[in-house]
């Protein structure tokens, strides 16, 4: 599907008189770069790659030679595209990209330029103060479970176990494997490559147990002061929610806000803790799929976070933003608004003391909101993971 995104846009774009800097957006290990080959072996117009993850980034200059190789490629009227992957590995990439667009733009060289990305944080922040008004964005979320079992025959319990890791699928039959696979070089490259390289972080060690306690609270809500009590490296609550962004630019969670209709109560709540792929959480408990499948509890929590992961990463695509609902002790564990509408999603997984007041109570503060009940009893957790999320908040 992102593929299939991906190479209609760049077409299309192609095409039009007006030029934008394609960024193309989403975490490490999800097929952006074998995306963007496959768009470059496709299309019939000259192009030119590179790609600045290197041991050590280059220095600005780089940029400037990829893009002069790109020139080369140009005839009277030609176009040509230039795939610049990882360029936010160099301090100040914007501003030599804006620089050498604005000479093309000048010179009528037809030049398209894509950029691909695995940091949000530093890729919104080159985009921001020297790009504005010169690109659009292209989301590359994680896989989906359609996409999952369409490349690899995957059930959805296998999904919501293993994850939508693309490149990790060929190793689920050794789990040890899998794990070790995942914990190395998954989780350990973003937090090395995408954080730690290209941000100051005082307490590293701070920052991998933030990761850990996310995963391990997948699902549930927990404040910064109570966090501060579970850590070995204590920093203060300002400290903890510095880290909680670094670890959502770099793909890897999500510190869901609650939803109250009142933006300043959204802003200051505490966050309700979501890894955006289910194969980070199962790749640091222990045990193996069959067994967790059997224990309802565990099992519950992986359904619940798999549905809201599904949900944050389908939203980006469509702009839905996702929250989570708690009056008293009446909850619900996803709200999804598109503009206008609104809808609250409980997810009955199957362990002890679920219930559905929570849907109830949210319909009586907010009449116009659809609500769905997913799982026993309410809509097939299938039919969640295939429905466009669209449909879901019409």
């Amino acid at each position: 599907m992102y593929k299939r995104q991906m190479t209609e846009t760049i077409s299309r774009r192609l095409s039009e008189k007006r030029r934008f800097i394609q960024v193309v957006l989403g975490p490490r290990q999800v097929g952006k770069t074998t995306a963007m080959q496959q768009v470059l072996n496709e299309v019939k117009v000259p192009n030119h790659y590179a790609a600045a993850d290197l041991p050590a980034p280059p220095d600005i200059n780089w940029i400037s030679r990829q893009w002069d190789i790109a020139r080369l490629k140009t005839g009277e009227g030609a176009s040509v595209i230039l795939a610049l992957d990882e360029v936010q590995k160099i301090p100040h990439w914007s501003e030599e990209v804006k620089r050498l667009w604005d000479e093309d733009s000048r010179a009528g060289n037809n030049i398209h330029v894509v950029v691909l990305g695995s940091s949000s944080l530093l890729i919104r922040k080159g985009l921001g103060e020297s790009l504005a008004g010169r690109f659009e964005l292209i989301r590359f979320p994680h896989w989906s479970w359609e996409e999952m079992r369409d490349c690899f025959g995957w059930t959805l319990d296998e999904y919501i176990f293993f994850g939508g890791y693309p490149a990790s699928a060929g190793l689920i039959a050794d789990e040890e494997r899998w794990k070790q696979y995942v914990r190395d070089s998954l989780v350990e490259t973003a937090l090395s490559k995408d954080i730690l390289l290209l941000n100051r972080v005082e307490k590293p060690v701070l920052l991998r147990q933030l990761f850990v306690l996310a995963c391990e609270y997948a699902g549930q809500e927990l404040s910064y002061q109570k966090i501060t009590g579970q850590l070995q490296d204590a920093g203060n609550t300002v400290t903890i929610a510095h880290y909680q962004r670094l670890l959502e630019a770099a793909f890897l969670i999500r510190g869901l806000q609650k939803w109250s209709g009142k933006e300043v109560r959204v802003r200051s709540s505490s966050p309700k803790w979501l890894p955006l792929n289910t194969g980070l959480c199962t790749a640091l408990i222990p045990g193996k799929f069959k067994e967790l499948r059997r224990d309802s509890s565990v099992w519950g929590r992986l359904v619940e976070t798999a549905v809201g992961a599904h949900l944050v990463n389908s939203g980006s695509l469509e702009g839905i933003e996702v929250f989570y609902w708690r009056d008293g002790n009446k909850e619900v564990d996803y709200v999804l608004r598109r503009g206008k509408a609104l809808t609250a999603l409980e997810v009955k997984s199957g362990r002890r003391f679920e219930n559905e007041e929570g849907l109830v109570s949210f319909k009586k503060q907010y009449p116009g909101a659809r609500t769905i009940l997913a799982g026993q009893g309410g809509m097939l957790l299938k039919d969640i993971f295939e429905m466009p999320i669209v449909k879901l908040v019409q």
